[in-house]
């Protein structure tokens, strides 16, 4: 899969722009602000419908205009496809397909497929409980793009249970319309039940399907680390007790949603489901330097001596608070590798964005992904100078100013 030509029309800072490319590596080389980087988050922003860099569409429309539009002729298998978004900031987007409208925006996703590196990413160690669900939200559509569906209907549900648990907490003060906000609120339990059990449901099983490929890529890009040394671990709000079907996991929020009531009409918001869930993530060693062996007192078996060196290593620790600022970026690299390699696995080549993360990183480390990368058949990459960008991704190149962009010879 990749992008052939991409269009933009009063996008950021562009009134318009056209620009050809080809499969392999393509570098945009640019002075802060000039704007290489609005060129991959159009390219994104037609794979998730949402940009990296900022949470709401009104920042991607160019000032003074009402909309932004982007087309990218998109080719896969052989094939070429005309994808085209419009972007109406306060109403809703519009999406066509080789001209033809589509009846909701959405069923765009999922089309064209891209990974992203960039600065923001250390957010994925360091932010919110809600950077890391966004994370596994944003891949879990991508292998599976009706999920944007039911990631909408959960946003939806409970915006609603919220205003309705407000409403039912003030009648527990005195309003009158107690009653009728409690009989409406059980009706939006048994949504935010179904509708939560199947978004739990599906990250439970990335978490397990993605893993491995965790630890693989932390292996890759740290220094003497092992493919042990880092772990992913989904925590849901409340013990699950082992359930996982859909229908178990239904029941489960259903009976911890009966538990919570009376915190959450004090509180008039909801404790219960997926939105309040975490992903954990694991430094094997901590961070830390293994333990020296520790020495048998009385003659034992080999295999003995080697149980008891492996027992005196550190216990696993968090990721966040708990690593340097090294190991941080190494586990963010790795999370956005096991995204790619999740993809590929699913029978995709995903686009691959590197925005401006070379800079972020020491020479090692840049060399290292380079060569993790050079193979995709798409790379779109973003620089302040050539110098940030390794030998490895030697292509096609652009240099971006002043509302041009270039192709060098």
């Amino acid at each position: 899969m990749h992008v052939s030509h991409l269009t933009l029309h009063d996008f950021r800072s562009y009134a318009t722009a056209e620009v050809p490319l080809e499969p392999g590596v393509t570098a945009f080389i640019g002075r802060n602000g000039q704007g290489k980087t609005n060129l991959v988050e159009a390219v994104d922003y037609l794979s998730r419908l949402a940009s990296h860099r900022v949470s709401s569409d009104a920042p991607l429309v160019r000032a003074g205009a009402d909309q932004a539009v982007i087309r990218a002729a998109v080719v896969r298998d052989g094939r070429t496809a005309i994808l085209e978004v419009e972007l109406n900031p306060g109403r809703s987007n519009r999406a066509r397909v080789n001209r033809s409208p589509l009846p909701r925006a959405r069923e765009l996703v999922g089309l064209v497929r891209t990974v992203v590196f960039s600065p923001e990413d250390l957010t994925l160690v360091k932010g919110d409980p809600s950077d890391r669900r966004r994370f596994l939200d944003d891949l879990l559509v991508l292998r599976t793009p009706r999920l944007a569906g039911v990631r909408a209907d959960y946003d939806r549900i409970l915006r609603q249970r919220n205003s309705l648990l407000k409403t039912a907490g003030a009648a527990r003060r005195g309003s009158s319309s107690q009653e009728s906000a409690l009989s409406t609120l059980g009706v939006w339990d048994s949504h935010l039940a179904t509708t939560g059990a199947e978004l739990l449901a599906e990250r439970l099983a990335l978490v397990d399907a993605v893993r491995p490929y965790v630890g693989k890529a932390y292996e890759t890009v740290a220094r003497g680390a092992g493919r042990d040394d880092a772990d992913i671990e989904y925590k849901p709000s409340f013990d699950l007790g082992g359930r996982t079907s859909r229908a178990a996991l239904t029941e489960a929020i259903l009976e911890e949603v009966e538990r919570r009531r009376g915190d959450e009409l004090d509180r008039g918001i909801s404790l219960v489901g997926p939105h309040r869930d975490e992903l954990l993530l694991w430094l094997g060693h901590g961070g830390q330097p293994a333990a020296e062996p520790v020495e048998p007192v009385e003659p034992v078996e080999p295999g003995a001596v080697a149980d008891v060196e492996r027992d005196a290593r550190p216990p696993r620790l968090p990721v966040k608070g708990y690593a340097s600022h090294g190991e941080s970026w190494s586990f963010a690299l790795a999370l956005r590798l096991a995204s790619y390699d999740q993809l590929r696995a699913d029978g995709d080549d995903p686009i691959l964005i590197l925005d401006d993360v070379f800079a972020e990183l020491d020479v090692e480390r840049r060399a290292q992904l380079a060569e993790l990368v050079a193979g995709a058949e798409q790379v779109l990459v973003t620089a302040a100078v050539a110098a940030d960008v390794p030998e490895a991704l030697a292509g096609v190149r652009f240099t971006v100013g002043g509302g041009q962009v270039i192709r060098d010879e």
